[in-house]
């Protein structure tokens, strides 16, 4: 399900440390801190197709992405990497959602897709941690055509 532009738009990142969380948001925090203590699919993959490294120099958060790629899909999807909740539990979901899509489906993953998977009210200052998974996404895929 994507997420519309004005919808984004109404999402006041600014408020998340200075306002309550509805009852959804608090399910989706709960769901953002067990993918980062339970991430799913970190691991180095041997027979990757492509590799990509993306560092976020203002907090240090760091993303290896290993993708598998067979006949226009994306057979498998993993990472390594270190960082805070938002940039690990970014990447872990991105990996589950990716598997078995193809190419121009990932290539066409938006910022709002991010923000829709992880639920909650993303501040500016995370935003970066929060997008550094696309961002690799992007640059990986790129890297692949």
């Amino acid at each position: 399900m994507k997420i519309t532009k004005e919808q984004a738009q109404q999402i006041d990142r600014s408020k998340i440390s200075s306002s309550e969380l509805t009852e959804e948001q608090e399910m989706y925090k709960e769901n953002i801190i067990d993918y980062y203590k339970h991430p799913r699919n970190k691991e180095e993959l041997k027979d990757y197709t492509c590799k990509h490294r993306e560092l976020n120099p203002i907090c240090g958060d760091e993303i290896i992405l290993y993708l598998k790629i067979e006949k226009g899909k994306v057979k498998r999807a993993t990472y390594t990497g270190k960082g805070c909740a938002i940039s690990q539990a970014s990447i872990s979901l991105l990996t589950e959602k990716i598997t078995d899509m193809n190419i121009t489906e990932a290539k066409n993953i938006k910022r709002e897709d991010i923000f829709k998977m992880l639920g909650i009210p993303i501040s500016f200052v995370r935003t970066k941690c929060a997008l550094l998974s696309l961002k690799t996404l992007t640059k990986s895929l790129e890297e692949t055509t």
